[in-house]
């Protein structure tokens, strides 16, 4: 296994710490921030040594954007039942990550590679900057009237926005995997 591999495993194996320690609360909100980055940074880190070393496997291709998803998805699940998110909202990122992924899916099996666009890497970016802002309002204690309150709550606005155009944007893009269904 090479080192973008064992990152993308770090990360799925850090998600089930994040979760407890988030879930603790209290100083764990603190430790639960730290994973998240740390988690985070894998992800850059793993896809920068790929292209770079030219490391690209089968597996990375399918394990490391299933490892991104799964540690967004916990954390705004744990975010929804922490009562910071609506569970709309951590409904609308569930719901277009599946929905962009059995499209891949359906791509994939007619022997077509889709690959992420501006908008999506757009969405990635501020789900991740979404869940780090939710982690450190937390973790610091801030009022959703603080700076940093309200800087989460626009952030996580943007990012919504964005799943739901990336999303749609994936629909209309590859609206021929609908037609010959």
């Amino acid at each position: 296994m090479n080192l973008p591999n064992i990152l993308t495993v770090l990360r799925i194996v850090l998600i089930p710490l994040f979760v407890i320690a988030f879930l603790d609360g209290g100083i764990s909100t603190w430790a639960a921030f730290a994973i998240f980055i740390l988690a985070s940074v894998t992800d850059f880190l793993d896809g920068y040594i790929a292209r770079k070393k030219n490391l690209v496997t089968d597996f990375g291709k399918l394990m490391d954007p299933l490892a991104d998803k799964i540690l967004v998805m916990s954390a705004f699940v744990c975010f929804t039942f922490a009562g910071i998110f609506h569970p709309a909202v951590t409904i609308v990122v569930m719901s277009r990550e599946f929905l962009v992924t059995g499209i891949r899916m359906l791509a994939t099996a007619k022997g077509k590679i889709i690959a992420a666009d501006i908008l999506g890497k757009l969405k990635t970016i501020s789900q991740d900057i979404t869940a780090i802002l939710v982690l450190f309002k937390c973790s610091a204690g801030a009022d959703e009237i603080s700076f940093i309150g309200i800087a989460t709550d626009c952030i996580t606005w943007i990012m919504v926005i964005l799943t739901i155009c990336s999303g749609i944007n994936y629909c209309i893009k590859n609206k021929e995997i609908f037609e010959k269904m």
